[in-house]
């Protein structure tokens, strides 16, 4: 951390150089003493990274920036506020703070906090920046968060983590025990320093993997942001047993739909050929596998075993987006064109044989318009395609 970063002149700098060409800036070299342009360059690019994601950090004067993978890995404020309301207590201890924004939001609901940071630099800037955000009831540890709590004699309210991948498992399907640190094989000694553990895990992660790598699973929450699911929240109590509870959420911007239902529920759906009103779900409801439960608690019925597409006669309220039914057809080219002479349309396929891009080069549709098309399978195992407009 080169602390010459945070004068006045070089923070005013940044700020005026923020949406410039950085290599067009980086051949002109530093205008600093003791600040190379490669230092700069870093500042302007994780605080442009940082903009939408950390409006707090932005506005806060006197913030020091990390390298952008570390921007780029972290928590966002909406994602770290929503997990921050699912813990409270005295005490908390963080094993991988990283950039420190799930901290940040922790350390309103706890008195104390323990920020444990392998990489010393980063633990500095963190440190630097709390007091800044004036943040001071955090201490911290440069070191490894996991050998610090067993290798200490303290309790802690909660124990949160949130693990990496090992580089060599990498756009591989990965297991726990793939990630640092490695949660499930210290899982035992933690539940003797902790009631309750929360661990933020990848949203890639196969859920039903996790669970049988990780005791006391009493909840898991799925959140997404804007349709893109962004976190796995594993919430984990000593002793407990039973199934867990899966809460999804989507945060958007102008509302938050959440739904929920019990790991391992004997669910029933009903299924019916397309209504009046076609519904797809949220990016969280889709990767909880929670199809059953979205018919029988919605009492709407699905089109088909494996499309999750659902329908009903009257509107509902629904988790994900909404369409009025304009008409059903087969898979024709000839017949689509005749209800959309223009040839624009949104194209979603869901179990279908045919990707979007297949489709839009046979029928010659370009992205947009008002009507959204849904390629899927139908109840009776036609190939079909549900004309729609936004409810």
């Amino acid at each position: 951390m080169n602390k010459r970063i945070l004068n006045p002149e070089v923070q005013q700098f940044i700020s005026e150089n923020i949406n410039v060409d950085i290599s067009k800036l980086i051949f002109k070299g530093s205008p600093f003493e003791g600040i190379s342009i490669q230092e700069l360059a870093e500042q302007i690019v994780s605080k442009k990274k940082a903009q939408e994601k950390l409006p707090t950090w932005i506005k806060t004067e006197n913030i020091y920036f990390p390298n952008k993978l570390n921007i780029e890995q972290t928590s966002s404020e909406l994602t770290a506020n929503y997990k921050s309301k699912l813990i409270s207590g005295v005490k908390f201890i963080d094993l991988t703070g990283g950039f420190g924004i799930d901290d940040f939001y922790f350390s309103k609901r706890f008195s104390i906090g323990v920020h444990c940071e392998l990489n010393t630099d980063l633990s500095e800037i963190v440190e630097h920046n709390f007091l800044q955000l004036g943040v001071s009831n955090m201490d911290f540890h440069k070191g490894n968060g996991v050998e610090y709590v067993l290798n200490n004699d303290l309790k802690y309210d909660w124990i949160y983590s949130d693990p990496s991948r090992r580089n060599e498992s990498k756009g591989k399907v990965f297991l726990l025990s793939d990630c640092l640190p490695d949660i499930p094989s210290v899982l035992e000694e933690l539940f003797e320093k902790t009631e309750n553990i929360l661990l933020k895990l990848s949203p890639v992660l196969d859920i039903s993997s996790a669970l049988t790598e990780l005791k006391f699973t009493k909840e898991i929450h799925i959140v997404g942001v804007k349709n893109e699911v962004k976190e796995l929240l594993f919430i984990l109590k000593k002793g407990f047993k039973g199934n867990p509870k899966i809460k999804t959420v989507n945060i958007a911007k102008k509302k938050t739909d959440c739904f929920n239902f019990d790991w391992n529920h004997e669910s029933h759906a009903s299924y019916s050929a397309p209504k009046s009103f076609l519904y797809e779900p949220n990016t969280a409801i889709l990767k909880s596998g929670g199809f059953l439960q979205v018919s029988e608690q919605l009492k709407i019925a699905k089109l088909h075993q494996h499309s999750h597409l659902y329908t009903s006669t009257e509107l509902i309220e629904f988790p994900g987006r909404s369409f009025k039914i304009e008409a059903v057809i087969s898979y024709d080219k000839k017949e689509l064109k005749r209800f959309i002479p223009s040839k624009k349309a949104n194209i979603t396929v869901r179990n279908f044989p045919e990707s979007v891009a297949q489709i839009r080069k046979k029928t010659g549709f370009i992205d947009g318009g008002e009507y959204y098309l849904f390629f899927t399978t139908s109840e009776s195992n036609k190939k079909i395609v549900v004309i729609c407009t936004k409810s």
